[in-house]
């Protein structure tokens, strides 16, 4: 209860410094429009996997969705009942950071400390730098995964020791994996290998630790499907060219890995704000390192196998935050501060609940006043412009370190515990009010009300060419740029079919046709490439993607409207929005929901039965052969198949699909389907994960039946002699 109530003492005293903190960056723009539009998608019956005129960012069984993560999809299914975005993200963000806090709270509870020290552990995380700055105001999914993956630590760690089985860590482990983002997998899997080698050092048996990976492998097998269509697919996203990279960006020297105690730091490394970073990313907790100087190393030294395990991990991940900067898909080696931060935090607060020395206060005064001069000296070679700052900030917490001291020898570790976790509050709210509006922020609406009420209403699909980056601040709110221009995901918000969303995966080929980036912004020679023809079709780009609506952005086109509007498009005027937009509309009107989603024929005659997001029906006829290209991109997974036999597909530009028709087809039934690729792998591996869970678990079931019958043979094996010699001492 300590626990979850200092985790909400805590959100509230970041709310208080910036009501939008947990409202920032990829949650505005990416994580809380998706889940409204997945939770839409779920509540009219279909699995949103696939959003066929999202283009590139359509395909959800590669973004960062959780589609097979249960209780992402519960938080889907309620994000449309929600009109205050904000408020709806920062109570998913609360409960997910008291999980975390719990999970860190049972971590140190296994390892042996008490409860006020694993309280204290517990609160101090969603507290420390890069997780309250990065994880929990902008990166959803690493909070949700972070949070799963510290339980899955605490209940394999009390498997491997013998105290309870292994459905939970397997659960545990699954939640972890299936939220959908690479990181908390990989720190995971870094996880289990480093408990298990930390259990063998501890116990000098390889037994517990050989059936602790068998639960890992299991939990691995059932999670595969949520990364294998990202494998299979990744030759035609950004992704299929991963390698290892020295790359600095993100590289955290250890130095400052290590400058976790004082709250004004400021870090030195290559990051988006240059080399001195505005955010406390390193910062973790106020008494981490000042109170090293509490601890009895003596006694220490003597149970130190005990403990090999989360100090391999904190040695792991301490040398990954330095670098290489990419690793695969794993890129920006600081995004693994907070499984640093978790580790120092387990091992210093289960280290001073089991062998805390407040008795010798001099000697180890000196001693913490050395370290605090050491963090001081750290923090002001990387900022020395804040000077005064950093003096403060050491006052305050070698006060607090001598009354945390104070309380511990007078009124007992408990209670000194609290004065240390009521301290972190103070801080938080300094830290939050010091980079507040914070420089990552969109500056979306908060309300969907609001943001659809000042929006046009277009119908259709509609492709913007516009560049977020020639949107000024000042233009940053709901009744401005936000009032006629998309960026991210923000089309969700107000049920708007746009082509540009947010995504981290793209499709190459599409992304390069059209220059679109990540958020959905577009180069200046956008314009003249979606209207140009495609040499396969002799059709236009938009007239492939079958597009309702071009809409230009005034400040990357400043002149358009001048121009003659392309052939079968004209100008529309939008009164309250044409200072930032121009509109493009053809003549005709919407051919988006014409005959399916079939975009150019060649030598057949073809017509649309029925489609939906994963599945086109269609009629089609060709004497002497021909072909059907669909206003689909050409994503790993299709089948097509005519009258039941499989046919041929291709793709278009290397991204339009496009299907052949075989001659004398008459009247034949075209099935175009899509699946994620590899999903019956899945499908089978999760299967097997599962009976090698049962498994697992009938063999611990059947161990402790023994271990109950031999313990009650032993009970009842007593020596003819012991009841002469008992009965006295019970009289």
């Amino acid at each position: 209860m300590v626990t979850a109530l200092g985790v909400v003492a805590g959100y509230a005293s970041v709310l208080l410094a910036n009501s939008r903190h947990f409202y920032t960056d990829d949650t505005e723009s990416q994580y809380g429009p998706m889940w409204v539009m997945l939770g839409r998608h779920l509540r009219e019956g279909r699995f949103p996997a696939l959003v066929p005129w999202e283009w590139m960012s359509g395909n959800y069984s590669l973004e960062e969705a959780g589609l097979y993560n249960p209780p992402q999809l519960v938080v889907d299914l309620i994000a449309p009942s929600v009109d205050n975005l904000a408020l709806y993200v920062t109570v998913v963000k609360l409960i997910f950071s008291i999980i975390a806090a719990l999970g860190v709270f049972r971590i140190c509870l296994a390892y042996g400390a008490r409860g006020s020290w694993a309280a204290l552990a517990g609160v101090a995380f969603p507290l420390s730098g890069w997780f309250l700055f990065f994880d929990e105001a902008s990166w959803a999914t690493s909070l949700t995964g972070t949070a799963w993956m510290l339980h899955a630590w605490a209940s394999a760690l009390r498997y491997v020791r013998g105290r309870n089985g292994p459905i939970a860590t397997f659960v545990f482990l699954y939640l972890a994996i299936s939220v959908q983002y690479v990181f908390p997998a990989v720190e995971s899997a870094l996880m289990i290998g480093t408990v298990a080698i930390g259990e063998i050092v501890y116990q000098r048996s390889w037994r517990p630790s050989l059936r602790l990976l068998a639960v890992a492998a299991c939990a691995g097998l059932a999670g595969l499907e949520t990364y294998l269509p990202g494998i299979l697919s990744s030759p035609v996203t950004w992704r299929g060219n991963e390698r290892i990279l020295n790359d600095p960006f993100l590289d955290v020297p250890w130095s400052e890995s290590l400058n976790a105690s004082l709250p004004s730091t400021v870090p030195a490394f290559t990051g988006w704000w240059g080399y001195i970073q505005p955010l406390p990313m390193v910062y973790i907790a106020w008494f981490l390192i000042p109170l090293l100087a509490f601890i009895d190393w003596r006694r220490v030294r003597e149970s130190a196998r005990e403990f090999s395990g989360p100090a391999l991990f904190a040695t792991a991940v301490l040398m990954w935050t330095a670098g290489p900067g990419r690793i695969g898909p794993l890129r920006w080696p600081a995004r693994v501060l907070p499984m640093l931060a978790v580790a120092l935090l387990v091992l210093v607060c289960v280290l001073l609940s089991r062998y805390g020395a407040f008795a010798d206060r001099r000697r180890r005064g000196v001693a913490a006043a050395v370290l605090i001069g050491l963090l001081f000296v750290r923090t002001f070679s990387a900022a020395p412009h804040l000077v005064i700052r950093h003096l403060v900030a050491v006052a305050v917490v070698a006060a607090l370190v001598v009354a945390f001291v104070w309380l511990a020898r007078t009124r007992g570790a408990a209670v000194a515990c609290v004065l240390a976790i009521v301290a972190m509050f103070p801080i938080a709210y300094d830290q939050v009010r010091a980079q507040s509006p914070t420089p990552m922020s969109y500056h979306f609406p908060q309300r969907r009300s609001e943001m659809t009420a000042a929006f046009p209403h277009f119908d259709g699909v509609t492709l913007q060419l516009a560049d977020r980056a020639l949107v000024p601040p000042s233009d940053q709110s709901g009744t401005g740029a936000w009032g006629s221009l998309v960026f991210g995901n923000y089309a969700k918000n107000m049920r708007l079919n746009y082509v540009n969303a947010y995504t981290p995966i793209g499709y190459a080929t599409f992304s390069a046709m059209l220059c679109m980036g990540w958020d959905g912004s577009t180069c200046p020679d956008a314009y003249r490439r979606v209207f140009s023809l495609e040499s396969a079709t002799g059709r236009t780009i938009v007239d492939l993607m079958k597009v309702d609506r071009v809409v230009l952005q005034r400040a990357q086109y400043p002149d358009a409207r001048d121009r003659p509007a392309p052939p079968g498009w004209r100008w529309v005027d939008h009164p309250g929005h044409d200072r930032y937009i121009w509109v493009l509309e053809r003549v005709d009107g919407p051919i988006s929901t014409r005959n399916g989603l079939i975009a150019d024929t060649k030598d057949v005659a073809a017509t649309s039965v029925s489609k939906d997001s994963v599945t086109s029906r269609l009629q089609v006829s060709s004497a002497g052969g021909g072909r059907v290209v669909l206003a689909r991109l050409a994503w790993p997974g299709y089948r097509a198949t005519l009258d039941g036999r499989d046919v041929p597909i291709s793709a278009v530009a290397k991204t339009f699909l496009a299907v052949d028709i075989p001659a004398g087809t008459q009247d034949g039934e075209l099935v175009v389907t899509w699946r994620p690729p590899g999903w019956k792998i899945g499908i089978a591996t999760a299967l097997a994960g599962l009976l090698g869970l049962g498994a697992l678990h009938w063999l611990w079931i059947r161990s402790r039946r023994r271990a109950a019958v031999t313990s009650d043979d032993r009970a009842q094996e007593v020596p003819d002699s012991e009841p002469e010699r008992m009965e006295p001492a019970l009289v």
